[in-house]
């Protein structure tokens, strides 16, 4: 008789405690919601979480604040999400350098970029663009092809740094290519793109915000576009997949909840941010940066993810680059 009234008791609680979580869950959030973005305020990624952060905060009916906690190549933020509490505060803005070249190019990271995290929302895509100095001979890529093999190892490209995104896309076109071309690194984008102005290399990868202003100066040539599919920004400027078939790869935005974040809180992140992202205001200024957006959900999320970390795997392996 005991046994049975113990058990029934342990029931009740049980189904309370379940229901003290729905309405926890379902009352969120209660607090000011943090974004972790483990790069430096200005940058690409920071734009894009702001103007969505900004437009979010309605939805929510809660402050939605943007941190830049930054170093050690995007790991110390990432790591600090990665040990947050899963309650619906803090959650990470994740680009390809921290959660899909970092485990592979670091031999020890202090978190794990599946494990550590939940993804929540694909935010936006940001198509690369592969440009060259205005004095090559070459309109297209199949010229810029033509020339290289022409030359073997006698070309150089610039990129923000071993391991960087642009360095890496670069490789997979050289694999993918059957191109032999060599790699020049500066630290960060600017001294790369200035290196390529001053004719040091021939060519380089640059995003598509910070590229306009090459582009009017007449100082870079953009040749072909890293996506799929041609980028709205660029209409007349081919996909490097029109000549490499298959060839995708670009930079992105995803925000990461901590492991343990209850499903609840997830999917009514990932709703109302795919809102913000429907706001008219948010998509022109998305659209002006050259980002693609997505506003893929969990699930879909968490597949681009792990293809995403496939692919750039192989782009660490083919580069051989390493980091400490």
């Amino acid at each position: 008789m005991h046994q049975c009234r113990r058990s029934r008791l342990a029931l009740v609680f049980a189904l309370s405690m379940l229901a003290g979580a729905a309405h926890a869950q379902s009352d969120w959030p209660t607090r000011p919601v943090t974004m972790v973005n483990p790069f430096s305020a200005g940058s690409a990624v920071d734009v894009v979480i702001r103007v969505v952060a900004q437009r979010l905060a309605q939805g929510l009916g809660q402050q939605v604040n943007v941190e830049n906690r930054t170093g050690a190549s995007g790991n110390i933020g990432t790591e600090y999400v990665a040990r947050a509490k899963p309650d619906g505060v803090t959650f990470l803005v994740g680009s390809p350098g921290t959660m899909a070249i970092n485990p592979f190019l670091f031999a020890k990271l202090p978190y794990d970029a599946v494990k550590d995290f939940v993804p929540v929302v694909h935010l936006v895509s940001f198509p690369q663009v592969l440009v060259v100095h205005p004095s090559m001979p070459v309109k297209s890529l199949a010229d810029l092809i033509a020339v290289v093999r022409a030359q073997p190892g006698k070309l150089n490209f610039a990129s923000s740094g071993q391991g960087s995104t642009s360095h890496l896309v670069m490789e997979l076109l050289k694999a993918d290519g059957k191109l032999d071309i060599v790699h020049v690194p500066f630290r960060g984008g600017s001294p790369a793109m200035q290196a390529l102005i001053a004719g040091q290399v021939q060519m380089a990868v640059e995003g598509l915000p910070s590229l306009p202003q090459y582009v009017k100066a007449g100082s870079a040539r953009p040749i072909a576009v890293t996506s799929q599919a041609r980028a709205a920004a660029l209409p007349d400027v081919p996909a490097i997949a029109e000549a490499v078939p298959g060839f995708d790869a670009t930079a992105w935005v995803i925000v990461f909840a901590p492991a343990g974040t209850p499903s609840g809180i997830v999917e009514r992140l990932a709703a109302e941010t795919r809102g913000a992202l429907e706001d008219a205001a948010v998509r022109t200024r998305l659209g002006e940066m050259g980002a693609t957006v997505s506003g893929a959900g969990p699930a879909a999320t968490a597949d681009f993810h792990r293809n995403e970390m496939a692919k750039f795997k192989r782009a660490v392996e083919i580069s051989g680059a390493r980091a400490e």
